[in-house]
């Protein structure tokens, strides 16, 4: 091919940044996206420093970030009688060069949506286009796509399969992989006006390792001191219980759950007034895959939650995502737009990312709700007594740096891709 150029498949998180990665460095791309008409859904994440200095880099700074969360200013886990087990602070307060922030998942998308039109062209993605597979060769990647007017074909140098946990492209390049795994626990997610709690932006995990709330705010607030709190109420299922439920996000009715979380009440906090204060909450399995021995196949590379979808135990799925793209990019600028570049891009992140799912799958940084559930029954009158301060620490620094966030190394770390990076597009 004369002039080369990358498929993506799928306009989710990863692969928007990785689209806009793609351009900066110079290397043509078309995104993908089976949905015909994306619309801002989710409720709250949170992209930890290591994503925000990517994004910083893409150009899509704090007055951007600003408009869609807010910078995170701590993060605490508390224990069942509402007494702090853990409080530190995040981002700038913490001390790192970047913020960590709490978005709003649909609004942020959509920022980066427009983000991609605005930057690459109005057909720079192609909606209502389903990727269904792909056929290679050592010249370059056809690549297999559905639409509404009838299937065709493209063909480019390199395929990215960004399509999240049900990817087409994974699928094929695994066709034995394990079904989706399954541990037992349900979430409701929902979003509620009401005061912030602490800090004003404060991430709060409160309960056990099988039975526990998430609670952050994911905009400011307002002249009424009210703010947008997004919450997660989680639980394990009993050995006797079943739930055959299909459908990922499903609305359901608040009365259906709210119960569960009654006992969280404290002179702080109302969980169940929080829970149902909110308007609409939805439902869905904690899930994830099993760990693969390569995201990569010649000229066809996986990428976010297609190559690694994991439990949301550690805030990080959408951080990765973005710092997969990153790297990528980084690769392709090295090897230029060929198999070497992805391969080296497997090699820096898969095995590493595959332990970090695992982790998650065993609660992540939540862990030590599971300690101090298993020392004092999540009740306490000093922390210190059930577990030292400097067990806690060096359990969070081990979690951070497994993830790719610990302060000292991140706050010296060059730049994944240095502004003036371009890919070689003569590169044999």
């Amino acid at each position: 091919m004369t002039h080369p150029r990358a498929l993506i498949a799928g306009g989710g998180i990863g692969g928007l940044v990785t689209a806009l990665t793609l351009h900066q460095i110079g290397l043509p791309c078309t995104v993908f996206e089976s949905v015909r008409d994306p619309k801002p859904l989710g409720v709250g994440i949170n992209l930890q420093p290591n994503a925000v200095r990517e994004l910083f880099d893409l150009g899509i700074g704090a007055d951007r970030l600003d408009t869609v969360g807010l910078p995170a200013r701590e993060w605490a886990l508390v224990g069942l009688n509402g007494a702090d087990i853990h409080a530190e602070p995040r981002g700038l307060e913490a001390g790192y060069h970047w913020p960590q922030y709490a978005v709003h998942r649909g609004r942020f998308h959509m920022m980066l949506y427009q983000e991609v039109l605005d930057r690459l062209g109005p057909d720079a993605i192609r909606t209502g286009c389903r990727v269904t597979g792909y056929d290679q060769t050592e010249q370059g990647v056809t690549v297999h796509v559905e639409s509404a007017s009838g299937p065709f074909t493209e063909t480019a140098d390199l395929l990215i399969g960004a399509e999240g946990i049900h990817s087409a492209t994974r699928a094929q390049m695994f066709p034995d992989q394990p079904p989706i795994h399954w541990g037992g626990a349900l979430m409701w997610r929902g979003t509620t006006r009401a005061r912030p709690i602490r800090t004003g932006s404060s991430f709060v995990g409160l309960g056990t390792h099988k039975h526990r709330m998430v609670i952050y705010p994911i905009s400011p607030p307002d002249a009424d001191g009210l703010a947008e709190i997004n919450w997660i109420a989680e639980r394990t299922l009993d050995a006797g219980e079943d739930w055959r439920e299909t459908g990922w996000f499903r609305e359901v009715p608040i009365d259906s759950f709210a119960h569960h979380f009654d006992q969280f009440r404290y002179d702080w906090l109302d969980v169940p007034a929080l829970i149902r204060g909110a308007s609409r909450a939805f439902e869905n399995p904690m899930i994830d895959r099993d760990p693969i021995p390569t995201w990569v196949q010649g000229r066809v590379a996986l990428l976010g939650d297609a190559a690694h979808a994991m439990y949301p135990t550690g805030s990080n799925g959408a951080s990765q995502a973005v710092v997969d793209a990153r790297t990528l990019g980084a690769c392709l600028v090295a090897h230029g737009a060929t198999p070497a570049a992805l391969r080296a891009y497997d090699d820096k992140l898969c095995g590493p990312v595959s332990k970090l799912v695992l982790r998650n799958r065993g609660a992540g940084p939540f862990g030590l709700l599971n300690i101090v559930d298993e020392r004092c029954g999540g009740h306490f009158d000093d922390i210190d007594a059930v577990i030292p301060p400097q067990e806690r620490a060096a359990f969070l620094a081990d979690y951070k740096a497994a993830a790719g966030f610990a302060i000292e190394a991140l706050n010296v770390a060059p730049p994944t891709l240095p502004k003036s990076a371009r890919i070689d597009l003569t590169h044999p």
